[in-house]
């Protein structure tokens, strides 16, 4: 149930259309649902403004149609899974509607919403190599009704690059900046946008770069201000928070 739902609710009590008891089961009616193996939790865009999403690592492709369709049944439309192989992918369209997108390991299942606000979100990225983490936290952005715009391999190896799209980072409500080796390119976006930036740490680099670890410490003690951190990889996480931004003052 979302909040859409608990309005048509409301307003359905309003016009006496239903009585306020019957209002109150309907809010109370099952605010999750136990499957045995995931306890699926109905009442989450009502909390957060977001349904559940489905994290898709670790989970049979069995446990993923199961979700999904406890979900549906509750009136969800979009169903955003991460972390989702393309053989657990293929497994799933042969009982759910999914649209898959190899790239980033993520799968919408239902509709892919318009968006729901004016701001433009910019995913830039070090390298080409940080596209994975760039497409999933991309269509996690427009999965939750964000305008987004995508800038790949601009790094700071060769800055002039980066510079000639000035305009766009000038413009944007949100950057995810995503590198991996040493970082340096958040703290170089954080030190020309007059937005907020997450900064995305990719595992990308040879041995001293510790998987990542490089970057997040480099991303962590940033001289640029308003640049905030994600975990290593999470393009999902950097997805949600950038939403959350880009939708303050449009709800």
């Amino acid at each position: 149930m979302d909040r859409a739902e608990i309005r048509r609710i409301l307003n359905d009590v309003a016009v006496g259309k239903i009585s306020p008891q019957e209002a109150e089961i309907k809010l109370k009616l099952e605010p999750f649902r136990e499957l045995g193996f995931a306890s699926v939790d109905h009442h989450r865009g009502l909390r957060q403004g977001v349904s559940e999403v489905i994290y898709g690592e670790g989970k049979t492709w069995e446990q993923i149609v199961e979700i999904s369709r406890a979900l549906i049944d509750k009136g969800q439309k979009t169903i955003l899974v991460t972390r989702l192989s393309e053989e657990k992918a293929k497994n799933i369209m042969e009982y759910i509607k999914l649209d898959y997108y190899e790239m980033g390991n993520i799968g919408i299942i239902g509709e892919m919403p318009k968006p729901d606000t004016e701001g433009t979100i910019l995913i830039v990225t070090g390298g080409t190599s940080d596209i994975p983490v760039a497409e999933e936290a991309a269509i996690t952005c427009k999965a939750l009704g964000n305008n987004v715009k995508c800038l790949y391999d601009l790094g700071v190896a060769g800055i002039h690059r980066l510079l000639a799209h000035s305009e766009d980072i000038m413009r944007a409500k949100v950057i995810i900046a995503i590198a991996g080796m040493e970082g340096a390119l958040a703290s170089v976006v954080g030190g020309l946008a007059d937005c907020p930036v997450i900064a995305v740490p990719t595992s990308v680099g040879y041995g001293a770069s510790f998987g990542g670890l490089s970057a997040l410490l480099s991303m962590l003690n940033s001289c640029a201000s308003g640049v905030s951190v994600v975990n290593i990889d999470n393009g999902f996480g950097a997805g949600y928070m950038a939403s959350m931004i880009n939708h303050i003052g449009g709800k």
